[in-house]
């Protein structure tokens, strides 16, 4: 079990780096995918209850591996663009700070691990707080709507990585309520994107400024 445990966590800290790294949409959604799919195959391993760990993972993998990025790529065609251009923070350094990141982290889980059903999880801990303050460079660094709604997904599966190493469990009913919320915000960001392409030609946020006075 530990093994595949730390298949999944090492999963989702090479896609933080890819999508720090990466400047096509559509490949950044794809990579947001793959880590859903591997955050939402966290619980079967992390508590292997039925049906309640497979209800949730069922779940999981149906949203953020599927409905999600499916939402967003249609969102992109919308607003017709291809790349990030001119990121805040360029992505060979966003990589670098994302390495950073990750040596932290690896350092922090060190002196904190984590113990799942009686064994440690070493990379429990990194892969919850590097994918967190890897959704936040995300967020705070591009320009694009997009990429900034990649972001908060990013972020919320590090939370969720997180919750589900400190608690050594989940309750169905809360953590389908989170899902439900998340499903909602990034709906929501759908449609602000769709929005703001079809009166400003673009998705860039910095431009939104111009509403200003």
């Amino acid at each position: 079990m530990n093994v595949c445990l730390d298949s999944l966590l090492v999963l989702v800290l090479l896609t933080n780096l890819a999508l720090l790294g990466s400047s096509r949409f559509l490949g950044c959604i794809r990579l947001a995918a793959w880590q859903g799919i591997a955050v939402g195959l966290l619980p079967l391993l992390v508590e292997p209850r039925f049906p309640h760990s497979l209800i949730l993972g069922a779940a999981i993998v149906s949203l953020k591996g599927l409905v999600f990025p499916w939402l967003l790529a249609r969102a992109l065609r919308t607003a017709n663009v291809r790349r990030e251009i001119e990121p805040l923070v360029d992505f060979t350094l966003s990589v670098v700070i994302g390495l950073a990141i990750l040596g932290g982290s690896l350092w922090a889980g060190a002196r904190h691990p984590i113990r799942v059903g009686g064994a440690e999880v070493p990379l429990m801990l990194p892969a919850a707080m590097a994918t967190m303050a890897s959704g936040l460079l995300l967020i705070v660094s591009r320009r694009q709507a997009l990429s900034q709604v990649l972001g908060y997904i990013v972020l919320e599966n590090g939370v969720y990585t997180l919750g589900l190493g400190m608690m050594g469990g989940t309750h169905l009913l809360i953590e389908l309520g989170v899902l439900l919320d998340v499903f909602v915000a990034v709906f929501v960001m759908g449609i602000a994107i769709n929005h703001i392409s079809r009166e400003f030609d673009h998705i860039d946020t910095d431009e939104l400024s111009s509403l200003k006075g």
